[in-house]
């Protein structure tokens, strides 16, 4: 492996592209495993496809556990590198992995437990409902290895190196499409596990992820010396970790319960509109992707910046991954208007879901500029080792404005399943414009610091 790139001193838009690149075309590829489930489960029913978007925001709960803890370990060891100790960042991930494991486990039996009770919340029965729960059961049996893998990025990224993780989504991808066909349908005798398969073949890739991601991470000049002590629990740095890592946990879990907020409106409209929800936000996520890695990128040279001691850099870096963002979300959002038809017709011939999802994604298209703003200062929050700013903008922007405005929308308004697509885009607009006005509050020149220096 290359040497990673120097954070704070190599100039901040080459290190933008550097990181996020990779980092983009990883969760591209990551996006296409989502694509590739959700085809297959077109191919087995609408319940089984409505089931996948049923589960998602269970699973959710899981990953945004894992996102969570991620971001505060990456948060941790960028500035403790920023800071040049080099044993306290080898602490911190050794740390992380043992919390993580465990917070995988408990995640994973309270998922089987509760999934039951929220999927009738949502209105499955019947065959809808099992299909729901074969799905999902299955899933959470890779718990743990989702979240391991998630920490193992976690202390690559901290140094700048997306390429490792990048590498794994591609060939997780590549995996899932061989995978899929062969354990849904039964090929060469093996048993036809329906909806079930499509769940154990994620289950199987992302265990090999671990093993493989593990290897490349005690590869790095950093964690070749990694002594079996520093896994130990340690109070002092755990307690760090939670303040760091469970504020963004329960930011990402509000996201998760935004999905749920979303679904339970969305529901009263039927499957169709259900089904159409999942398609289309996965279509969503794919425009998305071009942006996605600029989280990465921010987090990462914020953190060492920030551990650095400089300030200007962290304000270069946040102007420079907003205006990224802007400008390709701009053009994402143009191409999505125009392809919005033809791609809900690659996932499903039922007229009703894409009738939904091309209205949804009708809508989408004039969001999309709006979500750079937002996790590109979520993520520059993080670096700078304030995650409770992230969780108050998730439960403003999932919940709290959600439940208004969608309510006023579809049903004191009248505007039905319109009035939750326009909650949608009103909601995350507004969001967007609070988190550029607290991000500049927090990172602007002090005009105190200049009149110093001129005295001085």
């Amino acid at each position: 492996m290359n040497r990673p790139p120097s954070l704070t001193q190599d100039p901040i838009p080459q290190l933008t592209w550097q990181i996020a690149l990779p980092a983009s075309i990883g969760m591209f590829f990551n996006t296409m495993f989502n694509f590739v489930d959700t085809y297959c489960a077109g191919l087995l029913s609408t319940d089984a496809l409505a089931a996948l978007s049923l589960s998602f925001p269970v699973f959710f709960l899981l990953l945004a556990i894992g996102s969570g803890l991620s971001q505060g370990s990456a948060a941790l060891i960028a500035n403790a590198l920023g800071a040049k100790d080099r044993a306290l960042a080898r602490l911190i991930f050794a740390q992380s992995i043992g919390f993580t494991a465990c917070a995988g486990v408990l995640a994973s039996v309270l998922g089987w437990l509760a999934s039951p009770l929220l999927f009738r919340q949502l209105g499955a029965e019947g065959a809808y409902l099992q299909e729901s729960l074969a799905y999902t059961n299955v899933l959470l049996l890779g718990g743990v290895f989702f979240l391991l893998n998630m920490a193992l990025n976690a202390a690559l990224s901290a140094q700048g190196e997306t390429r490792v993780y990048r590498n794994f989504l591609i060939a997780g991808c590549l995996a899932n499409l061989f995978l899929n066909p062969f354990l849904m349908w039964g090929w060469f005798g093996l048993p036809v596990l329906g909806v079930a398969g499509i769940a154990l073949a994620t289950v199987v890739v992302q265990l090999f992820g671990t093993l493989w991601l593990l290897r490349r991470v005690l590869a790095t000049e950093l964690f070749t010396t990694l002594p079996l002590s520093l896994f130990r629990p340690h109070a002092p740095t755990l307690r760090k970790l939670v303040a760091q890592g469970v504020p963004a946990a329960l930011n990402m879990v509000t996201v998760a319960a935004g999905l749920f907020v979303i679904s339970w409106f969305v529901k009263h409209f039927g499957k169709e509109a259900i089904a159409a929800s999942g398609i289309a936000v996965r279509i969503e996520q794919v425009v998305l992707m071009p942006a996605i890695g600029l989280n990465t990128a921010v987090l990462s040279i914020v953190g060492q910046n920030h551990g650095a001691g400089l300030p200007e850099r962290v304000r270069e870096a946040w102007l420079t991954n907003l205006k990224f963002g802007a400008l390709l979300m701009i053009a994402g959002g143009g191409l999505l208007w125009v392809l919005r038809s033809p791609a809900m017709h690659v996932f499903t011939t039922d007229p009703a879901v894409i009738a939904h999802g091309v209205h949804y994604l009708g809508y989408a298209s004039l969001t999309l500029a709006a979500y750079p703003i937002l996790f590109v200062t979520v993520f520059m929050m993080q670096g700078l080792k304030r995650p409770l700013y992230g969780l108050w903008m998730g439960l403003y922007r999932q919940i709290a404005a959600p439940i208004l405005v969608f309510h006023t929308l579809a049903f004191t308004l009248g505007k039905g399943l319109s009035g939750v697509w326009l909650g949608i885009f009103c909601v995350t607009w507004s969001a967007a414009l609070i988190a550029l006005w607290w991000g500049w509050r927090t990172v602007r020149p002090d005009p105190s610091a200049k009149t110093n220096a001129s005295q001085d």
